[in-house]
């Protein structure tokens, strides 16, 4: 079955960087569109940014100008650069494909992957 694997996540001092990846396994055709969504204790998941298959990017207002998405379509992969990191930004990171189409299945699907944590403090 098709997965989408994180990695990336980790501790890091406010104004740091990091990047995430996510990579999808398994036999993908195209996906079209993969984003990064996190979730803090005590809140709801919440969107951080997308990009679709033609590269068109959609950022939450809190996160832009400092972090940056981009994909290898090729590769099935997204990646999440983080700049200039907040402790508000700590959150467990998940990434988010939308229409699959792979050769498990006939019809195109949404898939989450497992998460990754990213702590943000001093």
């Amino acid at each position: 079955q098709v997965q989408l694997v994180e990695s990336g996540g980790g501790l890091v001092q406010p104004g740091g960087s990091l990047r995430l990846s996510c990579a999808a396994s398994g036999r993908v055709f195209s996906i079209f569109t993969m984003g990064w969504y996190r979730q803090a204790p005590g809140h709801e998941r919440e969107l951080v940014a997308t990009v679709s298959s033609g590269g068109t990017t959609n950022y939450a207002d809190s996160v832009k100008d400092r972090f940056t998405i981009s994909r290898d379509n090729a590769k099935h992969t997204v990646y999440l650069q983080m700049n200039s990191l907040k402790p508000e930004d700590t959150a467990v990171y998940y990434c988010k494909g939308e229409g699959l189409l792979t050769a498990e299945r006939y019809d195109r699907y949404d898939a989450w992957g497992q998460g990754t944590q990213v702590t943000v403090s001093s």
